[in-house]
């Protein structure tokens, strides 16, 4: 029994853990892994980042536009000589740089004052850049010179080895003429690590309209780099509409937005790369349902072993207690505490006793008569009664009744008199009898004699007699 319970309620379990696993594994993947989802996704990290970056870019401008106003800083073109002014400018850069790092939450990793004709005047750190021409490496960095105008701009240039997101501001001197410009610029990866946060895909990258990686955050991995230049059609429609546009190529879901707000916005695109699944972790959900499936197998092993235990001891008890029995063993009773078998084990006593004719106890340990059966069942104990009453009398007496005397006697009169002597007999033999009240007796008694008058087609009354430990009724036909 113990093994049968273990096995159908693990069975139970297995099939509910199955299916469970396959319903939420299905709908998982359908709700996280949705090719459209990913693409509004990557969508979403690719604006997000772009407009981070150029609202990064707007802030450095504001910020220089207020240092390139300060007194050193438009004192450095005053000097007299280009030396004097190299040395002035790269003082002032040195200051400048430093005092970005707490302003601006990044350390720039170029400071440089730049002349009218686009020539840097000194810049942070060196002076091997002093004259350098900028402004000829980049078109839009001269157009803001000759205009006056501050801006930014994505500086990519192998040959100078220049990587940065740019920012500038015009200086201007005591006649509020443009003198020279204040360029601050911010490495590109670092640029892009500082906008990382706020995406969950695979990274970003910066890509020109070609489909070239400018730079990537450290979270981009080969496999992006390559959907990226395998879908620079993408990358240069994005930069063309003006939108985020997304894309795929070699397994990997992104999206394209351009940097409209540096100077020239149809260079550079932010290129953000959706995540396999828009939920972390999703392939553990279902499988963690697994885990709890052998837990439920293991809890129903324990729960079908202790069940077994608590039903099949007290039957193997009752199965060797009837086999001694059979053995010649006849004062073999059963003594079973057991909530659900005890009221067999007693059953089977009180019917061993009535086979072999032994008489029933119904004293308690010291003696004592047990308790009558209670209100509650006092109608079986009077059916028990009228099943051990004789049959109807044929004669004018039964058993020294005289039946002509019994039916004379006033109905009144009878039901009084057979309720006293019933309570009377019953007490003789020990039994409580406070639960049996006049009206139940009464009612009972009537409904006996009415069964037993349709039965024998004649009226009849009903006598007490005690038989052994027994108050019986017997029916005697008038």
């Amino acid at each position: 029994m113990r093994n049968k319970i273990i096995a159908v309620n693990a069975v139970i379990v297995i099939l509910v853990g199955l299916l469970a696993f396959a319903i939420v594994r299905t709908q998982l993947a359908a709700a996280t892994s949705s090719t459209d989802q990913l693409k509004r996704s990557a969508q979403n990290d690719a604006g997000a980042a772009a407009a981070k970056l150029q609202l990064n870019a707007l802030r450095t401008e504001r910020w220089l536009a207020t240092k390139a106003q300060e007194a050193d800083t438009r004192s450095v073109m005053v000097k007299a000589t280009s030396e004097a002014q190299g040395d002035a400018a790269t003082a002032v850069c040195d200051r400048i740089a430093t005092a970005a790092g707490d302003a601006l939450g990044a350390k720039p990793s170029l400071v440089a004052i730049v002349d009218n004709a686009g020539k840097i005047v000194g810049r942070n750190g060196s002076n091997l850049s002093r004259r350098d021409d900028v402004a000829s490496a980049y078109p839009a960095f001269k157009d803001a010179i000759a205009k006056a105008h501050a801006g930014s701009d994505v500086w990519t240039d192998t040959k100078r080895a220049d990587n940065y997101v740019a920012s500038y501001a015009p200086i201007r001197d005591e006649a509020g003429r443009q003198s020279s410009v204040l360029v601050l610029g911010v490495a590109l990866n670092d640029a892009i690590a500082r906008v990382t946060e706020g995406t969950s895909g695979r990274g970003l990258v910066i890509a020109s309209a070609a489909g070239d990686i400018i730079a990537n955050s450290p979270t981009a991995g080969d496999d992006v780099k390559n959907a990226v230049k395998l879908g620079a059609a993408d990358v240069k429609n994005a930069i063309g509409a003006g939108h985020a546009v997304a894309g795929a190529a070699g397994g990997v879901i992104f999206a394209a937005a351009p940097l409209e707000g540096f100077a020239d916005g149809k260079r550079t695109a932010v290129v953000a790369a959706a995540p396999p699944a828009l939920v972390d972790g999703v392939n553990g959900i279902p499988t963690s349902i697994l885990g709890v499936m052998v837990l439920g197998i293991g809890l129903v092993a324990a729960g079908g072993f202790f069940l077994g235990n608590y039903i099949s001891r007290p039957i193997a008890m009752l199965e060797e207690g009837l086999l001694a029995i059979l053995n010649g063993q006849t004062d073999k009773r059963f003594e079973l505490d057991h909530a659900e078998l005890g009221g067999l084990a007693f059953r089977i006593d009180q019917l061993l006793n009535q086979l072999m004719g032994v008489e029933e106890d119904n004293t308690d340990d010291e003696g004592r008569v047990s308790k009558a059966p209670t209100a509650a069942n006092f109608g079986d104990a009077l059916s028990v009664d009228r099943s051990q009453a004789g049959g109807a009398g044929s004669g004018p007496s039964l058993g020294g009744v005289d039946a002509g005397r019994l039916a004379a006697e006033p109905a009144e009169q009878y039901y009084t008199r057979l309720y006293a002597e019933y309570i009377a007999a019953k007490r003789a033999l020990g039994e409580q009898v406070d639960h049996i009240t006049d009206a139940a007796f009464r009612s009972r008694i009537q409904g006996m004699e009415q069964d037993a008058a349709q039965k024998q087609g004649r009226p009849v009354r009903y006598h007490v007699q005690t038989t052994g430990r027994e108050v019986v009724l017997v029916a005697i036909a008038i």
